[in-house]
């Protein structure tokens, strides 16, 4: 089994999704100890937007008579997609950055999301080819929003990543969230609690 534990917040240690990402990783581990992990920190070494010139390259597949800068986004960009394509679990750490993600984990979305590998165009639609995986988003806001009408106007962060993952034909998502972090001690402590009690009755030990 392979694990691809993703991780976007620039805060280090001071990161709650990154506290919730290593807790649901070590998590995994524990249930099953032989499982195969990829750490892949987009804070550390974020992929680049796709300019005009990248979107020729790595989504339109201009490849004749391509510079060094060029191969080698080529050549990162199909490294994302396979460790993504081949990973049985993904762990997604992702911040409520403003109503949304942050900008290195969008351009790690941008870098996967290739026709003809992760999904492809048919006459009725588009079709997801990713599937078969299971996705563990770990949710961080400042404030509230679960629930709320607030939520359903501004939530342009799990909302996105659910679409995203459904267009890519994976289902089997998860969100971990711990919100109000940003709201006090005390509602950061909670909010932590509750998600890591979550996380405890996520993964059950494979039996011999």
């Amino acid at each position: 089994m392979k694990l691809l534990h993703i991780d976007s917040s620039p805060l280090s240690d001071a990161s709650v999704s990154r506290q919730l990402t290593a807790s649901i990783v070590e998590a995994q581990r524990r249930a099953e100890p032989t499982i195969e992990v990829t750490h892949r920190d987009l804070a550390v070494a974020p992929p680049d937007h796709l300019s005009g010139e990248l979107l020729q390259v790595v989504k339109f597949r201009n490849t004749e008579n391509l510079n060094d800068r060029q191969k080698a986004e080529l050549a990162l960009t199909d490294a994302l997609v396979e460790e993504f394509l081949a990973a049985d679990v993904v762990v997604i750490g992702a911040p409520m950055y403003n109503f949304s993600i942050p900008t290195q984990l969008k351009a790690w979305i941008d870098r996967i999301a290739q026709a003809g590998r992760t999904f492809r165009y048919t006459e009725n639609g588009p079709v997801g080819l990713a599937g078969g995986k299971k996705v563990i988003i770990a949710s961080s806001r400042g404030g509230i929003y679960a629930g709320t009408a607030m939520e359903n106007a501004l939530d342009h962060q799990e909302a996105f990543l659910r679409a995203f993952l459904g267009f890519v034909g994976i289902t089997d998502v998860t969100v971990v969230r711990a919100e109000g972090v940003a709201m006090g001690p005390e509602a950061r402590a909670k909010a932590m609690a509750a998600a890591q009690e979550q996380i405890g009755g996520l993964f059950l030990p494979i039996a011999a």
